[in-house]
């Protein structure tokens, strides 16, 4: 196997902007999610398997991650940035929670709902906030 390091194969993962409406009924709320491999605060997301597609793997890295089920939406805008010096694409979806609890487990010890500005100070990441920005302008204006 011979190869350079430009020609490495794209990383391909999906993930989900999970929203929800507020409790207190004042606009939505987005989740993010806190990876103790990482120490960040970021979308759930994670590496397509063999064969799947992007949205099945998107949806089911939220269930994974958050432990809620969803319902899908308008698609985002794509991550794409380097990881060990290997091209990395995350395809991400709008998606609204339907349901689900929370429990801790070995890739996600906590998770936040925040209003959409506390969101985005959190992020670790600041491309995550492309997502954030598309979720917020696909919401219809009140």
């Amino acid at each position: 196997m011979s190869g350079h390091p430009d020609q490495a194969s794209t990383v391909r993962a999906a993930g989900c902007v999970l929203w929800r409406r507020a409790p207190d009924g004042g606009g939505v709320e987005v989740c993010l999610v806190h990876r103790p491999r990482w120490d960040d605060w970021s979308f759930p997301k994670g590496k397509l398997k063999r064969g799947e597609e992007a949205l099945a793997a998107a949806v089911r890295e939220v269930l994974e991650e958050t432990g809620h089920h969803c319902v899908p939406g308008a698609p985002l805008p794509t991550a794409r940035y380097l990881v060990d010096g290997r091209p990395k694409e995350v395809a991400y979806w709008a998606a609204e929670a339907a349901g689900g609890a929370f429990e801790a487990n070995d890739e996600v010890d906590r998770l936040l709902w925040l209003a959409p500005e506390a969101a985005r100070v959190r992020l670790t990441q600041p491309r995550d906030r492309d997502q954030l920005t598309a979720l917020l302008a696909s919401f219809p204006r009140t």
